[in-house]
């Protein structure tokens, strides 16, 4: 496969689930900040900024409106929903000989519906919006499930997602973190990854701050836990390997930087006690982020095109 489509499939998986993500965490901080009418509202606007990678300057204000504005709305940004499903929309433009059309014609057509967007929160509120986007995104995955084959570009689109929804799952959990942490705030989350009622059969009706962290880091059958999505992600790169990520001989260690990578933050998260998982959620949190980064670096320099700088000499190319 071209490094190019390559390279497009794995953002695509990146943004759209970048997206639902996104989508996902402003509609749970909204839910808290409704809950708690003592919450103050610049703090809680600067502390998911924060979480979101986007932190502001002592002297700017924040407020509902502009992370909404930030997270949601900015075009110029793929941080935001809108911004990562219009990058998500451009990059399938540029792999339309491997995307289903199906694919092609669910994604610009929620990019042809994000014209709206704006008029769709003044009439129906952020919640009927967000919930739009986080139905547009599962559109495109089922389609995604049911039209492309398991090749090469089946792999890194589903590396792409996974990698991202454990940093975005991470980056939900820290806003619970953030918040102090309470049991309706548990609720609210579980509610927002669409695991109440799957995590209600686990563990019997009994909701528990260990119980819920458990399940959404550590559960290996829910597909938007974070460790589910790291044996996914792993399971792509052995997968596109042609010696199945082992070295050479397969007698020493993995492949590439990008598998030890992923095992080792697999490996540190699977073999903690849940007690301990909880102690210390903060710092696995942030760890979990910081291994997505070094990840994304990884498989970048390893599977996609590498472009150097051009440098005029002499009315020349060098």
């Amino acid at each position: 496969m071209l490094s190019r489509i390559a390279e497009s499939l794995y953002w695509i998986g990146r943004y759209v689930e970048r997206a639902e993500d996104t989508a996902r965490i402003l509609d749970v901080h909204l839910h808290r900040m409704l809950q708690d009418p003592w919450t103050d509202e610049e703090q809680a606007c600067r502390s998911l900024l924060a979480v979101m990678g986007l932190p502001l300057g002592p002297e700017e204000s924040a407020s509902l409106p502009g992370v909404v504005e930030r997270l949601g709305l900015d075009l110029t940004s793929t941080s935001s929903v809108l911004g990562a499903l219009a990058a998500a929309r451009e990059n399938a433009r540029g792999a339309r000989e491997t995307v289903s059309a199906e694919m092609w014609e669910c994604l610009n057509t929620t990019w042809l519906g994000l014209a709206g967007s704006r008029r769709r929160i003044e009439e129906g509120g952020v919640h009927q919006f967000f919930t739009w986007v986080r139905e547009r995104c599962s559109v495109l995955a089922g389609l995604a499930d049911a039209t492309m084959s398991r090749d090469e570009g089946w792999l890194f689109l589903v590396l792409g997602r996974s990698v991202e929804r454990v940093d975005m799952t991470a980056r939900l959990l820290s806003t619970h973190t953030r918040a102090g942490g309470s049991i309706p705030n548990w609720l609210t989350l579980l509610r927002s990854c669409g695991a109440w009622e799957t995590y209600l059969r686990t563990y019997r009706g009994s909701l528990s701050d260990r119980h819920a962290a458990e399940f959404l880091l550590l559960d290996r059958l829910f597909p938007r836990s974070i460790l589910a999505a790291l044996v996914t992600a792993e399971s792509c790169l052995a997968e596109l390997e042609p010696t199945g990520g082992t070295t050479r001989t397969g007698r020493v260690g993995v492949g590439t930087d990008a598998q030890r990578i992923l095992g080792r933050a697999r490996t540190d998260l699977a073999y903690r006690a849940p007690e301990e998982l909880l102690a210390d959620l903060g710092p696995v949190l942030s760890g979990l982020e910081r291994t997505c980064s070094q990840v994304n670096d990884a498989v970048s320099a390893r599977y996609f095109r590498q472009t150097a700088a051009v440098h005029w000499q002499a009315g020349a190319v060098a």
